[in-house]
């Protein structure tokens, strides 16, 4: 692949969210904008901006700091920096403040923006900061499109096919790469392993580490796989000398027999997997173990259950049940349930993307937090 040039990434025309109460001062940039090629999107309060922005494809955000509330402080501003962070925006931000509040701008630049004008604003002063600012942004988000491209090969794309099972799962990164992981691991006679992990943090430092927890898994022998607590083990003494100490995964690994139906399993502090037997009763495999990577000393218990035919055992990360939570109400257990339930009978690849759907809708789109789920029905 040719490298990027700035006359390639500048082609196309630049997309800047633009907010302030003033609508003389949004019609005026947005007149400015325009006359450049570009599209302005305006906002007149932070809540609009807030929601505006999660719908993505801005290459900047410039906002003013002062708002009705209070038009000297720029309490509004840094507050709507801080939901901004909140909310995992990778958009550059440039702020607006009056002349003579340097101290300001620099107190928001600490928080999070970018850049900083002073309004009146020069306007080839404030198209250079725009160009100046966006023009790097675009290039970190095609490098970021080429890391989701390598991250979604290091799922499970060719699945063995069993007798007794119907397994599936998809991953949908809050950002363009995250950090939960998921995995069907190849294993001796007529046995496979599964897995799903969640990294802690976000972003690039979480899909590096989700990478890591991968090969972690990956180089193991496959008749080693067959012993969870000893593999876990392994992974958990690597995980913790190559991590930071704050850093550390939630997980769940199980092998499961096709042969027996027998699912041996480990769970490190993870969401409980659910399962529920044909008959509608549900089931919670809850922890055996602590987290991966915070501990050198570290031991583990394992567990077994059994998958009848009609069974459907969910494996999920906690971006399902936390979905919404920005707005105040989450997806939760019991939704998921329900989900589940009304889905059972569903092919596995069927009931995972019903899950996914669900999730998308009620939180409208928008995720803080990466959303995993791994469905494995017997057959």
């Amino acid at each position: 692949m040719q490298p990027t040039s700035g006359t390639e990434i500048e082609a196309k025309p630049y997309r800047v969210l633009i907010c302030d109460d003033q609508p003389d001062v949004l019609e005026a940039l947005r007149l400015l904008l325009k006359g450049q090629g570009w599209q302005a999107v305006t906002a007149d309060s932070p809540k609009s901006l807030l929601d505006t922005v999660r719908g993505g494809g801005f290459d900047l955000i410039l906002t003013d700091l002062n708002y009705t509330r209070d038009t000297t402080s720029g309490q509004e501003g840094m507050d709507l920096l801080a939901s901004l962070e909140a909310q995992g925006n990778a958009v550059p931000v440039v702020v607006m403040t009056a002349w003579g509040n340097v101290d300001l701008a620099v107190e928001a630049m600490r928080r999070g923006a970018c850049d900083f004008v002073q309004k009146p604003w020069d306007n080839n002063r404030l198209l250079a900061t725009i160009r100046k600012q966006a023009e790097p942004g675009r290039r970190r988000k095609s490098e970021l499109e080429i890391a989701a491209n390598v991250q979604q090969k290091l799922f499970p794309r060719k699945l063995r096919r069993l007798e007794s099972l119907d397994y599936a799962g998809h991953c949908m990164p809050a950002r363009e790469v995250g950090g939960d992981y998921y995995d069907f691991l190849e294993m001796p006679d007529s046995t496979i392993g599964f897995v799903l992990g969640d990294v802690s943090g976000k972003g690039i430092p979480a899909a590096l580490l989700m990478a890591n927890l991968q090969a972690c898994f990956r180089s193991q022998a496959p008749h080693a796989l067959q012993r969870p607590a000893e593999v876990l083990a392994t992974v958990n003494r690597h995980f913790f000398d190559s991590t930071a100490a704050e850093r550390f995964a939630t997980l769940v690994f199980a092998s499961y027999d096709d042969r027996t139906r027998k699912i041996r399993y480990v769970n490190c502090a993870h969401c409980p997997p659910m399962l529920l037997r044909a008959n509608g009763e549900l089931e919670l495999l809850d922890s055996t173990a602590t987290m991966l990577g915070a501990f050198r000393s570290w031991t583990c218990a394992e567990a077994e259950t059994e998958l009848c035919t009609g069974d459907t055992l969910l494996l999920y990360s906690d971006g399902v049940t936390e979905a919404g939570a920005d707005s105040g109400d989450e997806f939760g257990e019991e939704r998921l349930i329900h989900a589940l339930r009304v889905n059972q009978v569903q092919p596995a690849e069927a009931l995972v993307q019903a899950i996914i759907d669900d999730v998308n809708e009620f939180s409208g789109g928008a995720r803080s937090d990466d959303v995993t789920v791994v469905a494995l029905r017997g057959l």
